[in-house]
């Protein structure tokens, strides 16, 4: 695949996805379309985003048997859920119609943009879509694909800005591009930023690593395809807990790192109690906001926007201003309600995308610190048997400020049958009674959400974190009690009773 480096690169082409209703290739559609393709796409199954995108001018069909490719089509993108024996993309390749992965188009669409990629293991999302908004109320125009949807982003993860940056120090130059990076199967390698965020580096993905030294490497190739900083090539990275000393060496690119180290370029503090956050460079403060996002990762998560969208252009007034008025993404930390269960019990309702140790470890002491709830009764669904076997001992200290957790089953997604069968949800219950951590199996989401109907006590704060299907026992817990209460509202009051009853 050989990218065109200009802002042109779309024009004349039909591109065809396969996987067109996913997050991230849903809305490369769109930009691609935006930018003069004609676009067309299956997906296995209908939903909203697929008929959005049929609003929006794009051909979808849907089923396991999708239409023939047209002739005309000259690029098959794919997603990375297509199996190598899809029908369209077996038919593709018989007819020699280019291919190529939703992470390779990404970095191609990267071309005649001043791309941003935000990677790390955790993280990236929120990010992604912080930065998105800090643009976007800084006048700058962004375009963004972030793998999460975020209600100030339109609702979902995905828009198309300008060709040319519209104000500010780099005013007329590429327009942005910011894009999440995702390390899985090492598809960031695809991307081709200008400027790029490391957030952090831990064990994950290793499926396909086999080890932290080999995702280290991994980010070290990323992070060598930065261009050189005479030519505006700039990497962020974590001071601490991102391997800097490995991934950023001797890289052409300017390296800034970012952190609570006060050795730092870019020194970040923070105070919980009251979420004020604050930046310091070469010791002098370059900006403080009092931000809606709790928690000490959501400050780091916070200032790396921050300072990305300063080396963009952005003023510090108009960073600060959208610091302050930004309320997150869907699933993480997501504050779903709060209802009265059937035993009377005052309880509040979060959802979160947490499936990695530090990443469940950061949410539960963050809502600890910011909700002050009577207990936490965590609800967790382990995502991936190989994850789960590879960090148990990291999951099963991770729930310390959890009262009680509950376990479904772990969500099977790639792995091979044999890992199934060497790990289950009863294996990290053990491991978490064994820390002193209260736990149970659960094995079906309708009787979970019975037990904590039948459970949970006055002020306590239920949270369902996994990148599974777990979200739906939450959004059905507060779905039931709501309308439970509504019904109650509803009905007329009873008559007094009659002297002859």
């Amino acid at each position: 695949m050989n990218a065109r480096k200009d802002a042109a690169i779309f024009d004349g082409r039909h591109v065809h996805f396969i996987g067109i209703g996913g997050c991230g290739t849903s809305g490369l559609a769109l930009m691609m379309k935006s930018r003069g393709a004609t676009v067309s796409g299956s997906d296995q199954s209908a939903s909203d985003t697929t008929n959005s995108l049929r609003t929006a001018g794009i051909a979808v069909s849907i089923g396991n048997s999708p239409f023939p490719l047209k002739p005309e089509i000259d690029l098959v993108v794919y997603s990375a859920a297509v199996a190598a024996d899809h029908p369209e993309l077996v038919q593709a390749q018989s007819m020699k119609i280019e291919t190529m992965t939703y992470a390779q188009a990404l970095g191609w669409a990267q071309s005649g943009r001043t791309g941003v990629s935000i990677a790390g293991t955790h993280g990236k999302s929120t990010t992604t879509a912080l930065l998105a908004h800090l643009l976007i109320e800084a006048g700058l125009d962004p375009s963004v694909i972030v793998g999460a949807n975020c209600p100030q982003l339109n609702g979902g993860g995905t828009r198309t800005g300008s060709e040319t940056i519209p104000s500010g120090l780099l005013a007329g130059t590429p327009g942005i591009f910011v894009a999440e990076a995702c390390e899985f199967n090492r598809s960031f390698h695809s991307h081709q930023p200008t400027m790029a965020l490391i957030n952090n580096v831990e064990e994950d993905h290793l499926d396909v690593y086999g080890s932290l030294d080999e995702i280290v490497k991994s980010f070290r190739v990323f992070a060598g395809n930065l261009p050189p900083e005479e030519v505006g090539g700039r990497l962020l990275i974590g001071h601490d807990g991102a391997h800097r000393r490995a991934v950023a060496s001797g890289l052409q690119c300017a390296v800034s790192t970012f952190g609570w180290s006060p050795t730092a370029d870019y020194k970040v503090e923070y105070e919980p109690s009251t979420n004020a956050t604050s930046i310091w460079n070469r010791n002098e403060e370059m900006l403080s906001w009092r931000g809606r996002l709790s928690g000490e990762h959501n400050a780091l998560n916070s200032a790396a926007a921050a300072i990305l969208a300063t080396w963009l252009g952005a003023t510090p007034s108009a960073i600060k201003n959208a610091l302050e008025s930004f309320a997150g993404v869907e699933r993480r930390m997501q504050y779903l309600g709060a209802c009265v269960t059937d035993a009377g019990a005052n309880v509040r309702v979060f959802d979160d995308y947490g499936h990695h140790p530090t990443e469940c470890e950061r949410t539960l002491t963050a809502l600890r610190n910011a909700e002050n709830p009577r207990r936490i009764i965590c609800v967790f669904q382990p995502h991936q048997h190989s994850r789960t076997r590879f960090l148990l001992e990291q999951f099963a200290q991770s729930f310390s400020h959890a009262d009680l957790v509950i376990v479904p089953p772990i969500y099977f997604v790639r792995d091979s049958e044999i890992e199934r069968t060497l790990v289950s949800s009863a294996d990290l219950v053990a491991r978490l009674n064994a820390k002193g951590t209260n736990a149970r199996a659960i094995d079906d989401f309708a009787e979970i959400g019975e037990f904590l109907h039948r459970h949970a006590q006055d002020g306590d704060l239920i949270v369902v974190m996994g990148a599974g299907p777990v979200w739906k026992i939450g959004h059905d817990f507060v779905k039931a009690l709501t309308q439970q209460t509504n019904r109650a509202a509803s009905m007329p009051p009873r008559a007094a009773a009659s002297p002859n009853e």
